[in-house]
């Protein structure tokens, strides 16, 4: 017989509260099901990946790239939701969601939320949010914001194998119904330029493609690319020795096409994403490049539209280099010497004399550097504020353009994607003024003689338009986003960025402080005190009682590396997350505001 006395059985760790995930509901509808209506009850037994995007933006667009490899590697039990959140008014039309769903091949099911119904009940904050519901329908996690992969991965192998042990996860097929293809010559065309020979090269993204068309913009001569070769291609220009220069997107890379021989050739990046940490300048070929969306040649360089940096870049043939030329990464729209200024997905690239004209997307707005290297803009406000109002440059109003083209005249014609139109800024007069309308998402222009050959998007064409002698006013529309304000009380305000490192890692500080947050506001006047840098991700804010509403810029990054002592040289990866809180100041608001840089995933049961 033991006499001994057994050893007291260890208390359990304790449990955090377990959440049960809000509902999937939306006016649009579903897609990609084959007109089913899905609910989590029909998702019970699988992971489920709630992947909160809208297609304006541009870290959204990479979080569909990152999701690609999990999406294969763990397709009979991970279903992932695409839940379309729009931030502009196009973005809320239910055709726009559906061409988008085809534009960026996103191979499973969405749900058209216009209203932001399940934004809502998410408590989602910024575009993009993941969020994690295991098989039993609770949420286990939530990260916002791109480069989170890595940790859901690992997540989802412990989720496997705890529900696989419990009986609760099931295998199968999921929901996901492919759309039946559509014939036609081109598939959401992104730029277009005019070859010496007359005919027109134009990116043909969603295939993969250049696609040469003679001289009449239709009938095809030449095909050349496809998966492997090109990804999503996007912005076009003419190099000094005959090739053409384009930007791969989604390889994060620059080719140099030949339209003679048909031979493509990398001219910069090296196939990886761009992050924050990594060099800005050096060997063509050694340095990795972040969505370069459109490129021009201008003042003996090759100009590239960065837009996955909010950056503008240079490519120098002669010496073989790239290097940032302008921008700080920070999402917004602030003026200045170039190494001040900030961008919003610059996508569209003019040279004209002295100037570059800049097609800034995400402010709506169009923008200039001149060789002094200063930033200007010549129409558009800021992130928020968008719509279709000619008139005065100051208070015109253009809606998410993807391209500029320089016009004879020093004018410049705007490709106003989002409202469907061509509209044209004089420098002379600062005057906007409409060109054309119904345009299907145009997202570049080309001039041919007196005429300008339009790159119809989403209506899978080249349009010609014969330039008008005077342009044509139209009614006055002006938006703002659509997100709900979030109340918060004047005077102190405490905002805390919450991060806690993925499972398996920490906070990297080895060469000293591993954080960054930096705040700003629109108006400026909102904040009477904590606007700037630091490397503190909480901070004191002071809200103005005599600013009514405006919005909060927020930008925090964090970088984390593998806890493991026996690897000399571990994984580090950056967390980084751009948010634009509306804010309205009232007695009874909130005195903090938090916000989930990489919410971690919690114990579970």
């Amino acid at each position: 017989m033991n006499d001994a006395v057994p050893a007291p059985t260890p208390a359990p760790a304790p449990r955090r509260a377990r959440v049960r995930a809000p509902e999937l509901i939306g006016k649009g509808g579903w897609l990609n099901t084959g007109g089913t209506e899905l609910t989590l009850a029909d998702l019970r037994g699988r992971i489920t990946i709630l992947d909160f995007w809208t297609f304006c933006c541009i870290n959204c667009l990479h979080v569909l790239d990152e999701l690609r490899e999990l999406e294969e590697k763990h397709r009979d039990t991970v279903v992932i939701i695409g839940v379309h959140s729009p931030k502009f008014v196009h973005e809320a039309e239910h055709r726009a969601v559906v061409d988008a769903v085809e534009r960026y091949q996103v191979h499973h099911p969405v749900l058209d939320d216009p209203e932001l119904a399940t934004w809502k009940q998410y408590a989602v904050r910024a575009w993009p949010t993941l969020v994690v519901i295991d098989p039993e329908g609770y949420v286990v996690a939530q990260h916002a914001g791109e480069g989170h992969a890595h940790a859901i991965e690992r997540l989802v192998a412990e989720l496997e194998a705890e529900h696989e042990a419990k009986g609760t996860l099931r295998r199968g097929d999921g929901p996901y119904v492919a759309p039946e293809p559509v014939a036609t010559d081109l598939r959401f065309p992104g730029k277009a330029l005019r070859l010496p020979s007359g005919n027109f090269l134009v990116s043909d993204s969603t295939r993969h493609e250049l696609v040469e068309l003679a001289a009449d913009g239709e009938s095809v001569v030449r095909r050349t690319g496809g998966a492997g070769v090109f990804n999503e291609p996007q912005g076009l220009a003419l190099l000094p020795d005959g090739r053409v220069a384009v930007a791969d997107t989604v390889h994060h890379q620059l080719k140099a096409y030949d339209p003679v021989t048909g031979a493509v050739e990398l001219l910069a990046g090296t196939g990886r994403q761009w992050w924050q940490g990594s060099p800005t300048s050096g060997p063509a070929t050694e340095v990795a490049l972040s969505s370069p969306w459109d490129v021009a040649w201008w003042n003996d360089r090759l100009w590239i539209a960065m837009a996955g940096v909010h950056q503008l870049w240079t490519y120098d043939p002669e010496a073989g280099t790239v290097q940032v030329a302008a921008g700080t990464t920070n999402e917004g729209l602030v003026d200045g010497p170039a190494a001040e200024a900030w961008f919003a997905q610059p996508s569209g690239l003019a040279a004209a004399g002295e100037r570059l004209w800049i097609a800034d997307s995400e402010t709506s707005s169009v923008r200039w550097i001149g060789t002094d290297g200063v930033v200007h803009t010549a129409v558009g406000t800021g992130l928020f504020d968008f719509g279709h109002r000619d008139g005065e440059a100051g208070q015109a109003l253009l809606q998410h353009p993807l391209g500029v083209t320089a016009l004879p005249d020093g004018s410049v014609a705007i490709s106003d994607t989002y409202n469907h139109a061509l509209r044209r800024f004089d420098p002379a007069s600062g005057e906007v003024t409409t060109l054309a309308t119904d345009l299907r998402e145009p997202s570049g222009a080309v001039l041919d003689g007196d005429e300008i050959v339009v790159v119809e998007s989403a209506r899978h064409r080249l349009t010609r338009l014969r330039l008008p002698e005077e342009a044509v006013r139209v009614e006055a529309v002006a938006h703002r986003t659509r997100r709900a304000a979030t109340d918060v009380a004047p005077g102190a305000l405490r905002l805390d960025v919450v991060f806690q490192a993925p499972a398996g890692q920490k906070l990297d500080t080895r060469y000293g402080p591993s954080t960054r947050l930096l705040v700003s506001s629109t108006p400026p006047e909102l904040l009477r005190a904590g606007d700037g840098a630091g490397t503190d991700l909480s901070r004191e804010l002071e809200i103005d009682p005599e600013v009514t509403e405006g919005v909060l810029h927020v930008s925090a990054m964090a970088a984390s590396c593998d806890d493991d002592p026996a690897n000399e040289y571990p994984a580090c990866h950056v967390h980084q997350q751009d948010w634009g809180v509306p804010v309205r100041v009232t007695a009874d608001g909130a005195a903090r505001l938090p916000l989930v840089l990489a919410g971690m995933d919690e114990p579970r049961a």
